[in-house]
């Protein structure tokens, strides 16, 4: 059984990759995962407000827009309880590469193009296979336009492309006015792979304190459907690998995401309630199943559900759409 994949060019053991969790803060876990049978693993994500060294600068994009909602200034955490700092950031990166076999993947946080993005090339040389870029931002400001957003996703993306050499993934959030133009201009650009989608995790209100909390939840398998349908329609597309994130957490969701068309699935739910030991779990079950339908790798299933393949495409679009409210009884 060949379960082999190319993700950003780079050819994997396997399509089952740690997503960017807190898993990646050891260097001991990740080699668990390693062992468990994991084919690269994404590190956390080292933020923007981390490394900005103007406070000036640090200031105003930490307040970009929050003048639209006054409790939006409390949505970011103080700067002491971000993760590791940038230096023992590079360092654990480093100290990955030596001690793994296996891909290591940094990733980057932030939404500005200022001097942060040089620690792009500080991640590369400390060893860094790959970089995801994950630009997390949501625009509050009702005076920025959708184009504005998008402009702002590209010059980010192309200012990490100047001043590295190693590939470069592009994290999205699936909340774009057109999602496939939105693809196409990140592939336009330059993105390596396109990973698809982050999720946005939403505050709570506390009724007894009356105030803004923050609300961290794991993800669930219906979240799945969402990527698998877009990877679905980009898929064959773009020039740029495609990695689906969010809601696998099965052998079957990992199968559906490929067969749909993605080069790699990501877990990071998954692994952090089951453990790394889920993930040889996951392709033990991958291999029985292919198995069992007569696939002997992974390139044979990949895209053989994506839009272009199936016999009716407009079940990824709007005729569905009616199909399944009619369906229901």
């Amino acid at each position: 059984m060949d379960l082999s994949t190319t993700y950003l060019g780079i050819k994997l053991k396997n399509p089952i990759v740690a997503a960017a969790s807190p898993l990646s803060h050891s260097v001991d876990v990740m080699k668990r995962l390693q062992d468990a049978g994991a084919s690269a693993v994404v590190m956390y994500s080292l933020f923007e407000e981390q490394i900005a060294h103007e406070q000036a600068e640090l200031n105003h994009y930490l307040n970009y827009g929050t003048e639209a909602f006054a409790e939006a200034l409390t949505y970011f955490p103080e700067p002491q309880s971000y993760n590791l700092g940038p230096e023992e950031y590079v360092e654990l990166i480093h100290n990955a590469k030596k001690s793994l076999g296996i891909p290591v993947i940094g990733s980057l946080n932030g939404i500005s193009t200022g001097g942060w993005i040089k620690y792009a090339q500080r991640i590369e040389e400390a060893g860094a296979d790959a970089i995801e870029l994950n630009v997390y931002y949501i625009p509050t400001d009702p005076r920025i336009s959708g184009t504005d957003v998008e402009d702002r996703y590209v010059e980010v993306l192309s200012a990490v492309k100047t001043t590295v050499k190693i590939p470069v993934a592009m994290k999205l959030s699936p909340f774009f006015s057109s999602m496939a133009h939105m693809a196409q201009r990140l592939d336009n650009a330059g993105a390596d792979g396109l990973v698809l989608f982050n999720r946005f995790y939403q505050p709570d209100v506390d009724l007894e304190s009356l105030d803004v909390t923050p609300n961290l939840q794991l993800s669930t398998q219906t979240e799945m459907r969402l990527p698998l349908r877009w990877i679905a329609i980009l898929f064959g597309r773009l020039k740029a690998s495609l990695a689906a994130t969010s809601g696998v957490h099965t052998a079957e969701d990992a199968l559906k995401m490929l067969m749909a068309g993605a080069d790699v699935t990501m877990l990071a739910s998954a692994l952090l309630k089951h453990g790394p030991q889920h993930v040889a779990a996951i392709l033990n079950r991958m291999e029985q199943w292919m198995l069992e339908h007569e696939y002997i790798s992974v390139s044979q299933l990949k895209g053989s559900m994506s839009q272009k393949s199936v016999a009716d495409p407009s079940a990824f679009e709007r005729a569905n759409y009616m199909k399944v409210l009619q369906a229901y009884k």
